[in-house]
């Protein structure tokens, strides 16, 4: 797996890696079990840690899909805004500075 500069940031904290995964589909809802596989985080953590992004409405339910509940960053958040903007800084900084590599050589 390929190291994340925005964690490498903020740490590896199981909440961090699953709002990295929201982030990073910022424009798609996501069930909890996609969310448990893909950002490497356990489904009992995941339990754990869920309600309260929930309850602070940095993540928001978006539809029900037959039994399965979808959900998404919520980006109209203070919190998720800022949040977004500093992923977004990281990986413009990175590339910005891979640009500068590649140009040099």
């Amino acid at each position: 797996m390929e190291e994340s500069l925005f964690l490498e940031v903020v740490g590896e904290s199981p909440t961090m890696k699953i709002l990295q995964y929201l982030i990073e589909g910022r424009h798609f809802d996501y069930t909890l079990t996609d969310l448990a596989e893909n950002s490497g985080v356990s489904w009992g953590t995941l339990h754990t840690i869920f309600p309260k992004l929930i309850k602070n409405k940095i993540v928001v339910k978006t539809r029900d899909v037959g039994r399965a509940k979808l959900y998404k960053i919520n980006i109209e958040n203070p919190i998720a805004k800022r949040l977004i903007d500093l992923y977004d800084s990281i990986n413009i900084a990175n590339l910005e500075k891979n640009k500068e590599k590649i140009i040099a050589v």
